[in-house]
């Protein structure tokens, strides 16, 4: 791995008592050690995981709507204020890389849409399937941006917050082959917030759990992602029987 290790300066910090330092998980974060080439974020909504990612992405000078070092353009999503109180242990350090925000990915698009109109040379679009990411549909972008973007053989850490979003089952099986073959092949590095039962499967990950007081190491089967699917696979009816039961 390149990113080795994510600490929280507390020092620097002045009050727990406000966001994001008043959630549980940061609240009691001092380091996260990561020790595979695949870490995922799971947990409830709220529970930290995002904001972690983001912040992580902020330090290494991704653009927060989506993209790389290289991808200049206007955010519109509000201020990381956890960015400044982290610090990133390298070995070796690593510029390259790309981060996917889902709920932004639009804006990316539209950032892509706007420099190929400057350059109007139709290049910007061949590292993204030779086409518009807008003119694809949502999950066609992304599998478009996974398949062509995450393709190099360089050093590279991909951060990806909830990149199920716009995948179908079958797709997201499509993206753990393009996670394994970048994760074994070319050294490259993931950290993703994710709820799908389907991307945690990834055999040999880190499972790093947001739902508690402290971020903790659990197992596949030990997530309620996992629990909750099968139950609700083996126990359907039932499930919905008391789920619709009236009191």
């Amino acid at each position: 791995m390149s990113l080795q290790k994510v600490s929280l300066l507390r020092e620097k910090i002045k009050s727990f008592n406000e966001y994001p330092f008043n959630v549980p998980t940061i609240k009691s974060l001092n380091e996260i050690q990561l020790k595979k080439n695949v870490t995922f974020f799971v947990g409830e909504n709220g529970s930290g995981k995002s904001t972690l990612l983001e912040s992580i992405a902020d330090n290494c000078g991704f653009n927060l709507n989506g993209g790389g070092q290289n991808n200049i353009y206007a955010s519109n999503t509000e201020e990381i204020t956890l960015s400044d109180y982290l610090r990133l242990s390298w070995l070796p350090k690593v510029n390259n890389g790309f981060f996917l925000r889902a709920e932004s990915f639009y804006n990316f698009a539209t950032y892509l849409d706007k420099l190929d109109q400057e350059e109007g040379t139709g290049d910007v679009y061949g590292p993204y399937g030779g086409v518009s990411l807008h003119k694809q549909s949502h999950g066609e972008s992304f599998l478009s941006l996974f398949n062509n973007r995450f393709n190099d053989k360089k050093r590279a850490l991909y951060l990806l917050d909830e990149p199920e979003a716009a995948l179908s089952p079958a797709r997201q099986l499509s993206l753990l082959k393009i996670i394994y073959d970048l994760s074994t092949k070319s050294n490259a590095q993931f950290i993703i917030a994710t709820h799908s039962p389907i991307l945690l499967g990834y055999p040999g990950a880190t499972i790093l759990s947001f739902d508690g007081e402290q971020i903790e190491e659990t197992s596949y089967e030990m997530t309620e992602h996992y629990q909750i699917t099968k139950y609700f696979l083996k126990n359907r009816k039932g499930m919905l029987n008391e789920l619709f039961r009236e009191d």
